[in-house]
Order: structure tokens, then sequence, then C-alpha cells
């Protein structure tokens, strides 16, 4: 068995995308004679250079994704100096893209962690929604960045979910007169409350349809109008006694619904 081609693989941040990338090569070519050893995090000229020095020993290649132009360019004249083949896995597409777009690269490491970060910050939103929804746990009211309050139907569960898709944790009670306001609503601050509302025409029919949906007959009093009078007038009451900000969704998407409690909380924050 000859010698193992080595490659080395060195990035400014984790490395995970040249790995892969040298997996995904190495595995076009019938040998099991390679070997791949990982540097992340390259920060100075100096960590090149020791590695290079152990690279120029052995029958090697180099695969890199180092975005910071003086580390990159250093790296690519001593690969020169010390006869190693080293391939820039990012340059052709950063300046494919530059040139068509005409907009320059932020030749920042690392980035790509930022955006995981941020996915993950998403994830914990959305499992947040799943567990403070339809008021399963009122602990969740002090823990929201939102808490949304409403009658049946006022799209309670859409926006939260939707929210959450925007980073924010969101609990969402739904308001009955036969039961008591968790005693947390009145422990927060209002700013953080938003009451969902909606014309008693509009959710008849929204109610109506819901229940064919499940099989059931449409006369049940969760779709009759003196019943959605009562909860409308409970809702109103509860809301103004609570201070928050309110919003009429009848006629709005979730998106725009969103967009104002947004605006809302934005305007709250300044």
């Amino acid at each position: 068995m000859g010698k193992s081609m080595v490659t080395y693989v060195l990035s400014d941040s984790i490395g995970e995308t040249a790995e892969e990338v040298a997996e995904a090569v190495m595995s076009q070519f019938d040998s099991n004679n390679f070997e791949m050893r990982r540097f992340p995090y390259i920060t100075d000229k100096a960590q090149i250079e020791e590695i290079l020095e152990e690279a120029k020993q052995e029958k090697s290649i180099i695969l890199f994704t180092i975005v910071v132009e003086e580390l990159r360019n250093f790296l690519m004249e001593k690969s020169k100096e010390y006869n190693i083949k080293a391939v820039d896995i990012m340059e052709p597409i950063l300046n494919a893209i530059e040139k068509s777009f005409h907009i320059k690269p932020k030749r920042e490491p690392g980035l790509i962690r930022k955006l995981d970060e941020n996915y993950f910050q998403k994830v914990a939103a959305v499992e947040f929604a799943v567990k403070y929804d339809d008021g399963k746990d009122a602990r969740g009211i002090k823990r929201a960045d939102i808490v949304l309050i409403g009658v049946s139907r006022t799209s309670k569960t859409p926006l939260s979910m939707y929210l959450a898709h925007k980073n924010m944790k969101v609990a969402n009670i739904p308001l009955l007169p036969e039961v008591k306001a968790p005693k947390e609503l009145y422990e927060i601050d209002p700013k953080k409350i938003i009451g969902l509302t909606a014309n008693p025409i509009k959710l008849n029919e929204i109610r109506q349809e819901r229940l064919k949906a499940l099989g059931l007959s449409n006369t049940a009093s969760y779709a009759s109008m003196d019943r959605i009078l009562r909860e409308i007038e409970y809702a109103d009451e509860l809301m103004e006694d609570l201070g928050c900000k309110t919003i009429d969704v009848s006629n709005k998407a979730v998106e725009e619904t969103a967009g104002l409690i947004l605006e809302i909380l934005r305007e709250n924050n300044n």
C-alpha cells in the first residue's frame, strides 16, 4: 500500500463546508488511500505556515475556505512556494456573484454559523408557540415576547406560528366568559399583550364552516350569534381592563395582522 494522499482542510470558521466538499470529491476516486486533516479557525499567518511545513513533507493537497483576503493571499503564495496545490473553494463563486450582480462580499468568517444560530432561535420560538398554544400552560405568559388573547377563531394559533418564524416567542390565550382569565395576564406589561377581535358576522361564518369541517351541526351554540356576541362583549371588557392594544382581524390576512403586531411592538420599544 502506497503513501497516503493527505487532504488538508483549512478554514477561518468551523471548516464543515470545505470538509464536505473534500469528502464529496474523494468519493469520486476509487481509492481508500485518502486521509483528511481539518484545521478550523485559522486566524493568523503563523498557523498557515505551520500547517504548510507539515504538508510539504507529504503527498498532499490543500482545500480551504478562508475569506479574509490577507490570509487567503498568504496561503496561496506560500503554497506555490512549497509546491503544494491549494484550492480555494469559495473564491470562484464569490467572484462570479460579485461580477454578475455588482455587489461586494462581506468577507467575514463564520457568517453561516450566525445563520444557523438564527435558525435554532426560530426553532425554539416555534416550539414555544406549540407548547403555549391555546392556553395550555399559563406559565408561558410571563416568558413570552407577545401574548395574544381573543375569542375562538380570531387566528391566534396561525399568528403565533407566523410570528414564531420571525423569532418571536408567542403564547396565546383563548377567552371564554365561563373561564376566568389567567392571573398572569395582569402581572405582565400590557404592551406585550395584543387583543384580537373580529366582526360577529364574520366570526359566525367562520365558526359555521369550522363545525361543517368537523362533521358537526352548524346550529351548535358555538356558532350561534347570541353566543358570539356574549364572547365578544366579555373579551372587549377584559381587553379594556388590561389596557392592551387590540386588532380587528375580520378582513385581514395573517401576514397583515402579524405586520401590525410587529409595528405595535416597535412603537412600544421606541
